[in-house]
């Protein structure tokens, strides 16, 4: 009986001697290279889609990741432009009214505007 209890007993406090603290650290990059966080980026890509897309309002968004510092090649002489970067997916309706379907892009936003996307055929 006495080695049920201490069974028992054991179950309920090695958990508590095995879980691990878990704490999120915010990695924060470098604002002379890539500019400030943009922690409104839902609403600056919002803003900037509802002004390139061609049937913004029909526009459904999908946010995969948060921004993470990063880069992409500029068009022309190919140097890279340096922000952050945002994973997002987009279903829109296209000049024909129909819609395209969810199509995955990158935005890069630094110092509160977009300067680059990929995956749009505008």
């Amino acid at each position: 009986m006495k080695t049920v209890v201490l069974l028992v007993l054991m179950a309920f406090a090695v958990p508590g001697f095995i879980r691990a603290e878990t704490t999120e650290i915010e990695v924060v990059a470098d604002p002379r290279i890539y500019g400030d966080y943009p922690k409104n980026y839902q609403e600056i890509i919002t803003k900037w889609l509802n002004e390139t897309l061609v049937d913004a309002p029909s526009a459904q968004i999908e946010w995969v990741a948060a921004p993470r510092a990063g880069s992409l090649p500029e068009k022309k002489n190919g140097k890279a432009l340096f922000g952050y970067l945002v994973e997002i997916k987009v279903n829109s309706r296209n000049r024909f009214g129909a819609y395209t379907g969810m199509q995955k892009h990158s935005v890069l936003i630094r110092d509160g505007r977009v300067i680059k996307a990929t995956g749009f055929a505008f």
